[in-house]
């Protein structure tokens, strides 16, 4: 299985809570890239982390809140690929 490019068009994340690391993401199937602040940019999915955690990334990113908290405290080195 091949691991997905990253996307050409990344939403904005919101960032409610006001101190997210998160800048960006996209939304696939089954993987999530996000962009954080310091412009690096990983690719994670279902192989990786789990279908339901990747639900969880997708759930907390269109939320705009807890995207980065739930990575950092979950999926902190279980990317599948690091893009920048």
């Amino acid at each position: 299985m091949q691991t997905p490019k990253r996307p050409k068009i990344m939403l904005r994340y919101k960032n409610l809570g006001g101190k997210s690391k998160v800048l960006r993401y996209h939304i696939a199937k089954d993987a999530m890239t996000v962009r954080f602040a310091d412009q690096s940019v990983f690719i994670y999915n279902n192989q990786t982390c789990s279908p339901e955690n990747i639900s969880k990334m997708k759930q907390l990113a269109v939320a705009g809140k807890g995207l980065g908290t739930f990575i950092e405290a979950n999926l902190k080195d279980r990317f599948a690929r690091k893009v920048r």
